[in-house]
């Protein structure tokens, strides 16, 4: 039976941690558990017979951290074949049969760029190279796992896809905000994953079963792949001296074997558990049949942050960021002012739209590396999914390559070449994409024509793998003053593709009126009508009044406005806001201040500020008036759960944008202003560093003084520093289980070499109860948990 036969066919049996066995087998603080492969394979092959005979069907090799940011080429080889050997012979010793071997791929331990210093393309890379090696020495399947940013797991998977035909695993690390690190719901992470082709999606990780019900259910209703759950045994806690997790293995199979009765296809354990875990989640197992997969319909595109899912309330498509009519645009364009771009995305989500138009083409730009850039830029400073807008296969691929979620595609149409161009990127990237109801023959007069040529694009998408809720047909408005029918055969054409083919529409509204005076009297009233006839999405400009105005009086009519609360809220501004053309988004930003372009994460209009102030206002007036109230702002906002990571980054990096304006501005005696100095590190045996980085560029623009010595540093070199600076504070960062003996030998280092220095830590595998433990004063659960502390502790 291969992989993916026993993946539809039962409830598939997943193996539990590795690094807490090793710990208790011996391994050192700070010591890469990967060498064991070469160093103690009798260890390996034992933990990986326990688990099958525990009933595990897959296994995951000892691969977890095996990349190239940490091994050489030479070394990192050696490694996995070792790892994928030690995995075969305990198969072999435990009988063959129908038990499969998983590649484990673990997180890089970087933020790709524009949060971090890793390119996207780097990441692919660093990828692929481990998914290679699996190759070649034969495992059965790919496992991605613990990924917590969902543009690392987009790199991973499409490494996976790229260079290798096997099945492909992909689990996240979901908080108990019920998100990822950098903001993404289970949601958004299951219409990017499924449309790339992953063949089962899930979680594992940071928390029990019972605190990730509800991640597993939201993925449940979400899917239609299988859905994969692998908890920790609860969170760490000390009892004599020693380390255990909290959930038992009876309570562990009972959560999780009642999960799999509500859709759970693929289940194992992460940290803490054992194959003591594994046996008794066997036993529940046995007693049970696997729950059917139910293929959704839903027509669904993600952001880094969120899904939106067509059907119900009409969404609207910002048209603003495209050069078409614009002649500030085409000049920003030109002059590549990205700044006035964002600006743009920025203001219509502000407007209230659901999605933005993203189109760039000037026949004199490279529009490649243009609607690459923007794509990328956009998605730093906003989080509303973006529609890909371009004629040009090329750059419609960069664009998809690089962007973070499920993007919507404009376009394609019933022309065989365009057919052939565009549904293999689809394929390859996912999302779902507008289809123009056009072909060889152009457009068809009557609604007749329209259906067809939709029909045989739903049939063309088909051959691809394609589905029908990833097609969004567009039946073309066209101007009612050279064809007095011409609105009419749109309509009935959206009203038949909606109530017969059962696919969502789109529609460039304001197409209509082309020629005509008065033409927001006529797009408003043929917007009322189109909504009426089916109307999923709009693009329009979200600055005219009467198209604004009627879409907020459709959705209270029809019932799509709770107690009419959107309408309420919109009324005010229909009073205020006249049909004249609006001020420019970038002149409003502009005027808004430092503040404002801090908030909205706007470097250059950050820097422009700042040079502007600094021509009447004292260097740290600025600070203390300027910036920090902004970051406060910010940071308020990550600490209630309404801004996250992604925006508080590209803040900060606004913010360090005007730190570098003041410094060059400050006398020698200004820079004293420091607030005192921090030093940071990830301990010994850990590359991951994302939140040590976080922490760092968000204490630098609170103005403290930062000295990082980097990952995978050891206690020695720790406490030199803290002594010979005599530094008054240290953060420690720390993600993995096997690293966190690292981090204790380090705390007890400087308690004895630097006792007046306090010690914050943090890191995915910590509690403040155990962070207490190991001898820390205090821990930090997020990067601006962190900052609060070091403004309490420097201060005490």
């Amino acid at each position: 039976m291969t992989f993916r036969e026993y993946l539809s066919s039962a409830i598939v049996r997943l193996d539990g941690g590795m690094g807490t066995l090793l710990q208790e087998q011996g391994l050192r603080a700070g010591e890469y558990p990967e060498r064991w492969n070469l160093t103690h394979p009798a260890v390996i092959r034992g933990i990986h017979c326990a688990y099958y005979e525990a009933g595990s069907r897959v296994v995951s090799t000892n691969t977890f951290g095996a990349n190239r940011l940490k091994f050489s080429a030479a070394e990192l080889e050696e490694i996995v074949a070792a790892a994928v050997q030690n995995a075969k012979d305990a198969r072999e010793a435990c009988g063959g049969g129908d038990r499969y071997i998983a590649l484990d791929i673990g997180p890089s331990g970087k933020l790709l760029r524009p949060l971090g210093d890793l390119d996207f393309e780097e990441a692919v890379a660093l990828f692929a190279e481990t998914v290679k090696l699996g190759v070649k020495y034969g495992v059965d399947l790919i496992l991605i796992e613990t990924m917590n940013d969902c543009y690392e797991t987009k790199a991973a998977l499409l490494a996976a896809k790229e260079n290798s035909t096997l099945p492909v695993l992909v689990s996240n690390a979901y908080g108990e905000d019920g998100k990822l690190m950098t903001g993404a719901t289970p949601s958004a992470m299951a219409a990017m994953l499924e449309s790339m082709g992953a063949d089962a999606i899930g979680a594992n990780c940071s928390l029990g079963p019972r605190q990730l019900r509800g991640v597993a259910e939201e993925l449940v209703a979400a899917a239609s792949v299988p859905v994969l759950l692998k908890p920790n045994a609860g969170l760490p806690r000390a009892v004599d001296g020693r380390t255990v997790f909290d959930v038992s293995e009876q309570e562990f199979a009972d959560e999780l074997s009642a999960l799999t009765e509500q859709g759970v296809r693929v289940v194992g354990g992460c940290c803490g558990t054992t194959p003591a875990y594994i046996a008794a989640l066997e036993q529940r197992l046995q007693k049970l049949t696997p729950a059917p997969i139910m293929p959704k319909s839903h027509t669904v595109v993600s952001s880094y942050t969120h899904a939106v899912t067509f059907g119900g309330v009409p969404l609207l498509i910002g048209e603003r960021i495209n050069p078409t009519g614009k002649k500030r645009f085409k000049q920003a364009l030109m002059e590549n002012d990205m700044d006035y771009l964002l600006s743009e995305g920025v203001q219509q989500q502000e407007r209230g739209v659901h999605l933005l138009d993203v189109n760039v083409g000037l026949p004199d730009i490279d529009e490649v590396a243009m609607l690459t850039a923007a794509v990328c830029e956009l998605q730093a400073v906003c989080d509303l999914p973006l529609q890909i807008d371009t004629a040009n296969p090329a750059a419609m691929e960069a664009a998809l390559r690089r962007y973070n979620g499920k993007a919507l595609i404009n376009s394609v149409n019933g022309k065989a070449e365009s057919m052939a161009a565009v549904f293999p990127l689809v394929k390859k990237y996912g999302g779902a994409v507008i289809a123009l109801t056009l072909d060889e023959n152009g457009i068809p007069a009557d609604a007749a024509g329209r259906v067809a040529i939709a029909r045989k694009i739903l049939e063309v998408a088909a051959s691809y793998g394609i589905d029908k809720r990833d097609i969004v047909f567009d039946t073309l408005a066209m101007t009612v003053s050279a064809d007095e029918q011409a609105a009419c055969a749109t309509l009935e054409a959206l009203r038949t593709i909606r109530r017969e083919l059962g696919c969502h529409t789109s529609l460039g509204v304001s197409n209509v009126s082309f020629g005509l005076p008065q033409r927001e009297a006529l797009n408003s009233v043929f917007f009322a009508l189109a909504l009426e006839n089916g109307l999923s999405a709009a693009i329009m400009n979200p600055y005219s009044a009467d198209m604004m105005r009627t879409y907020y009086t459709y959705n209270a009519l029809k019932g799509h406005d709770p107690n009419c609360a959107a309408y309420i809220a919109a009324a005010e501004r229909f009073a205020t806001v006249g049909t004249a053309a609006p001020v420019t988004t970038a002149e409003q930003v502009a005027g808004s201040g430092l503040q404002q372009a801090i908030v909205k994460g706007l470097k250059e209009r950050a820097a422009e500020e700042t040079a502007a102030l600094l021509k009447t206002t004292p260097p740290l007036d600025i600070v203390q008036n300027e910036i920090v109230p902004a970051l406060n702002t910010v940071g308020e906002g990550f600490e209630k759960k309404t801004v996250y990571l992604p925006q508080l980054l590209m803040s900060a990096e606004a913010a360090k944008v005007a730190f570098e304006r003041i410094k060059t501005a400050m006398t020698a005696g200004d820079t004293s202003a420091a607030r005192g100095c921090v030093v940071l590190a990830t301990v010994k045996g850990d590359i991951h560093d994302i939140g040590k980085n976080i922490v760092k560029l968000l204490l630098e623009n609170y103005g403290f003084q930062v000295i990082d010595l980097g990952r995978d540093v050891p206690p020695e070199t720790v406490a030199e520093e803290v002594v010979n600076r005599r530094a008054p504070l240290v953060g420690l960062s720390a993600l993995m289980t096997t690293t966190v003996p690292a981090m204790e030998e380090t705390v007890r280092l400087l308690k004895v070499q630097a006792p007046w220095c306090k010690v914050m830590v943090g890191g995915a595998v910590l509690t403040a109860e155990y962070a207490a433990r190991i001898g820390a004063d205090a821990y930090a659960k997020d990067a601006m948990e962190g900052v609060r502390l070091a403004e309490s502790m420097i201060k005490e």
